[in-house]
């Protein structure tokens, strides 16, 4: 699984958010002119639906980026010495 950061311009409408209402690993953050949708994709097909879902919406995005993987707790995965 995949974290995708969409960044659409302005707020999300009411009718919007609950649109997303499906994607249970989802977190909307509204900013001053934008706003930020952090989603957990699964595997291509699931990214295509979400810019689907985008494009349904007649939100205007502004860009995808693929989020970096998060690092371990220090120590994570080494041998007891």
């Amino acid at each position: 699984m995949s974290r995708y950061e969409f960044r659409v311009s302005g707020r999300l409408s009411e009718r919007a958010q609950r649109a997303f209402g499906d994607y249970q690993e989802m977190r909307i953050v509204p900013a001053a002119t934008e706003t930020l949708i952090y989603v957990s994709v699964t595997d291509e097909a699931h990214l295509h639906g979400v810019l689907a879902l985008l494009a349904n919406l007649g939100l205007h995005l502004i860009s995808v980026n693929r989020m970096a993987e998060p690092v371990g707790e220090p120590g994570e995965g080494e041998s007891g010495r």
